[in-house]
């Protein structure tokens, strides 16, 4: 059981006021937004790293980084998933190693979003909520209704209403009560945020959002104990709200500050689609604060929060690692999935093409060396966002089933396929 004491509660990120446990999002000294605040002594005192390596590779190996008073209750199979080194693509970048964390195989639904939902909706049966609910732009509303539908929750979830098809049908499926909206995701968070003041329901990023921001931090965790307990040089991470690159920054922090990976000198940079760029477009500006996009227009529509709740915090991770940020187009989105896809077998959403469209971006820029170690963060799955390579792979080629117009293919430059002769094939079984 995870002790209570290892939580002190909650504290505003900009004048730091503590505040208890409770399903509360900001402060109300200075309307900052909350974050959890952990005991360090405690937990240094009652876990070692030898003992999270024995424990089964889901994300609640760090459970004791995590927000929970008692033992998590949903998501139990959350996390773990893949470091995957990426030669080909490494090579297709002209840089010297690479790696791929690959979220787009996360369980239930195929997005790193299952490990903030699993935090959240643990945290809600704890302070007793009986009906859940999210904003969301696609991934956060599968899951929230998957994991709300396993844990036997009521759940309540408010999308855009252009939205791709796949997230619509892949939330619906798992009978949340799905409500899609006239207007921009930062129109349906305002909406969610009266809601959950005037019905009393745990919505997960709105008055859960404290807790529920720390599931990401998961995937930092993950990414140094994969690399040996180490952390890379460069990590490239796609930004919506912004609340991702900020809690892999978190992790990579607490890891050092409990002596579980030695310090060393990481750059984290942000990577967002250039309709939607209001981070990377006040990083390349200098600006402070971010100015927001009223009207996102993009192929990414995971990543089109044109207001982004935590957008100041990234601005300043990056500019404290000394990472960087950039911007994709639609059409260097797409090619960026079909890469990643033909080099490493690994097909990304919309917001995977923005990760690798940018780091290509940093690299040629410089603000990358090419002999330095890259994790390249891939939060969903290419089945959902389909749609974004439509007029952009060739229409494979329709033939009679007869072995003249395969060769007719063969000899028009459709195939690099050699044919094998009958008698070559039969010494080869002989031998």
């Amino acid at each position: 059981m995870v002790k209570t004491t290892l939580v002190r509660g909650l504290k505003c990120r900009l004048c730091g006021k503590s505040y208890a446990q409770e399903p509360i999002n900001f402060c109300s000294d200075d309307f900052g937004p909350l974050e959890v605040d952990y005991d360090y002594a405690a937990i240094a005192q009652q876990v070692r790293r030898q003992d999270v390596e024995k424990r089964p590779f889901t994300m609640w190996r760090y459970r004791e980084l995590l927000p929970l008073d008692g033992e998590p209750t949903v998501g139990l199979h959350v996390g773990g998933t893949p470091l995957l080194p990426a030669p080909r693509l490494a090579e297709a970048l002209g840089v010297r190693r690479l790696w791929i964390k690959n979220d787009a195989v996360n369980f239930p639904t195929l997005s790193f979003k299952d490990r903030v939902v699993a935090v959240a909706l643990s945290k809600a049966r704890e302070f007793g909520f009986d009906t859940v609910g999210c904003a969301s732009t696609g991934n956060l509303a599968n899951s929230v209704a998957a994991n709300a539908a396993a844990a036997g929750l009521r759940a309540y979830i408010l999308v855009p209403a252009e939205i791709e098809l796949a997230k619509i049908i892949g939330t619906q499926v798992y009978g949340a009560h799905l409500i899609r909206v006239r207007g921009t995701y930062d129109q349906v968070n305002r909406l969610c945020t009266q809601i959950a003041f005037k019905y009393g329901w745990g919505l997960v990023n709105i008055n859960l959002r404290p807790f529920y921001a720390e599931g990401s931090k998961s995937m930092g965790f993950e990414i140094a104990e994969q690399l040996g307990w180490r952390l890379p040089q460069h990590v490239v991470v796609p930004m919506a709200g912004g609340s991702l690159i900020g809690k892999i920054h978190k992790a990579f922090q607490e890891l050092q500050q409990l002596g579980w990976v030695a310090p060393q000198r990481y750059r984290v940079h942000g990577a967002q689609a250039s309709g939607c760029a209001p981070i990377s477009t006040a990083v390349k500006n200098g600006w402070d604060t971010h100015r927001p996009v009223k009207s996102p227009q993009t192929i990414a529509r995971s990543l089109a929060i044109g207001d982004p709740a935590d957008g100041y915090f990234a601005i300043r991770v990056i500019r404290e690692t000394g990472g960087w940020a950039e911007d994709a187009s639609d059409e260097e989105i797409a090619e960026a999935m079909t890469l990643l896809a033909e080099t490493e077998g690994v097909f990304a959403e919309t917001a995977g093409g923005v990760t690798l469209a940018v780091a290509r971006k940093l690299i040629d820029q410089g603000h990358i060396p090419r002999d330095e170690e890259i994790v390249l963060c891939i939060t969903g799955n290419g089945l959902k966002t389909q749609e974004a390579l439509y007029g952009v792979l060739k229409e494979a080629p329709s033939i009679a089933p007869r072995l003249e117009e395969f060769e007719q293919l063969l000899e028009a430059g459709q195939s690099t396929v050699a044919p094998v002769r009958l008698a070559d094939k039969q010494l080869a079984l002989v031998q």
